[in-house]
């Protein structure tokens, strides 16, 4: 079964949930999971080098080793921003762990469990569906960039699949635009004379 899809209001009200001290990282957690589309692995893994800030790219080491780049949309560059200028690595980090851009209350890389539990606290704060999880992000970002206009083979890309075949699994169509498809038929409506 595929994760739960949020429509736009749930994952604004899902990004805007986190409170307490860990406010200002886990809003740009989750905006840099739902602007990019990544797994909970990548984002995990992400060095504060993999953001090219001039451009906006994120480069972002997926599964099976292979690379692609992804773009941060404005809200993910602020909430990034805004961590980097607070973020604080322990002085006693490991080598491996100095870059990583996500950090721990103890000041090394985040967990993945990490980042299950701070989405699971912020969908209990709110009263969204208890099945959303952090893939279901990435989902939603795929499912409202199709709602939005956006071409399948571009989301593949953006979401660095291989198969288009994967990418349509992602994507679920809402009524709205399965009715506008059907709208578009010829003979959909009644014929004027």
């Amino acid at each position: 079964p595929l994760p739960n899809v949020l429509s736009e209001k749930d994952a604004v009200t899902l990004i805007e949930a986190p409170a307490g001290d860990h406010a200002v990282r886990n809003k740009a957690i989750l905006e840099v999971m739902y602007s990019a589309g990544l797994r909970v692995a990548e984002l995990c893994g992400m060095n504060t080098g993999d953001l090219d800030r001039d451009t906006n790219e994120l480069r972002v080491r997926g599964k099976g080793s292979r690379e692609r780049f992804a773009m941060l949309g404005q809200c993910a560059r602020s909430a990034v921003a805004e961590w980097l200028s607070i973020r604080q690595p322990s002085p006693t980090i490991k080598r491996a762990d100095a870059d990583a851009m996500w950090l721990n209350r103890f000041g090394k890389r985040l967990s993945d469990r990490a980042v299950r539990n701070m989405v699971t606290k912020c969908c209990h704060r709110t009263g969204l569906d208890s099945r959303t999880s952090p893939h279901s992000l990435r989902h939603s970002m795929a499912t409202h960039l199709l709602d939005r206009g956006a071409g399948l083979r571009e989301v593949q890309e953006l979401l660095g699949h291989r198969s288009l075949s994967t990418t349509q699994l992602y994507c679920h169509v809402s009524a709205q635009r399965l009715q506008e498809a059907c709208n578009a038929h010829p003979h959909s409506r009644e014929a004027t004379t």
